[in-house]
């Protein structure tokens, strides 16, 4: 199957940060994410990760709005 997906780093620079953060949250979650084909994850799975990192990000910038 093509990968259809349309979405698009907003700063190109950040991507290969983005992608670490993103194996460390699957790790952390037990989620068995590698490089490559991951089509034997669940949807369930791979939600995880995407949730976790979005909920990783908003305490981040909470604490920055914070000056913590």
């Amino acid at each position: 199957m093509a990968n259809r997906s349309t979405n698009r780093t907003a700063v190109p620079e950040a991507k290969g940060a983005l992608d670490k953060f993103k194996y460390e949250g699957a790790s952390e979650l037990g989620v068995p994410l590698s490089e490559g084909y991951n089509g034997d994850l669940t949807s369930k799975q791979n939600g995880s990760v995407g949730g976790y990192m979005v909920k990783k990000m908003i305490e981040q910038q909470e604490k920055q709005m914070a000056g913590k």
